[in-house]
């Protein structure tokens, strides 16, 4: 049997925007007390792994949860821009709710087919896979086998999902689950991308 590569899509932990539910692409929150305490948690479950790489998106909240990952593992996080968060343009740092009752039209649009539309100066689904993917390419390249952690986004972790998938980018917001440090995990081998684990959060308790 040929060795096999993993990947696990982690979403980083708590931080006061996502529990409140605000649109936060481009802003940079620090995690929250419990987002540190999930991140520990994702570090338990990876230590069993022995991950061969470990990557993460620039932004600090997911930095933070690939810290504690960073240090039981022995690697040093590569950082990646194309994993970063959806950019939510002129809706930044505003609630969902709040958003679709001042911007009804713009926000249907979007809802209806985040692959085409995007937020007033933001990014589309087709966009934000046009830069993850690549890491993802990048992934193969570097590891043969192993298992390899990508620290990300939940919007950049349901659109990954479904390009690995071949399910349609319109589809990432609403058949795609992704809670706070949960993990995705695929076996990429010939054949394409299997889908392994969905959304997982037993590590968490």
């Amino acid at each position: 049997m040929s060795a096999v590569l993993t990947i696990h899509l982690v979403r980083h932990g708590d931080t006061a925007q996502a529990a409140d539910g605000i649109l936060s692409g481009d802003l940079d929150p620090p995690l929250t007390a419990h987002g540190h305490e999930q991140a520990e948690l994702v570090a338990r479950a990876a230590a069993g792994m022995k991950l061969v790489g470990l990557y993460c998106s620039p932004k600090l909240r997911t930095r933070q949860t690939a810290e504690p990952i960073a240090r039981v593992s022995g690697l040093t996080p590569d950082i990646q821009e194309g994993l970063r968060e959806i950019a939510y343009g002129t809706w930044e740092g505003r609630k969902e709710i709040e958003v679709q009752a001042a911007e009804p039209a713009a926000f249907s649009a979007w809802h209806n087919d985040p692959g085409l539309y995007s937020p007033p100066g933001g990014e589309t689904a087709f966009a934000i896979a046009a830069r993850a993917l690549p890491v993802i390419r990048l992934v193969r390249e570097r590891h043969a086998a192993g298992h390899v952690m990508l620290v990300s986004h939940k919007a950049t972790v349901r659109i990954l999902v479904c390009a690995l998938l071949g399910v349609s980018l319109a589809r990432f917001r609403t058949h795609i689950a992704c809670p706070t440090t949960s993990i995705t995990s695929f076996e990429l081998g010939l054949e394409g991308a299997l889908l392994i684990g969905a959304a997982d959060v037993h590590h968490l308790g």
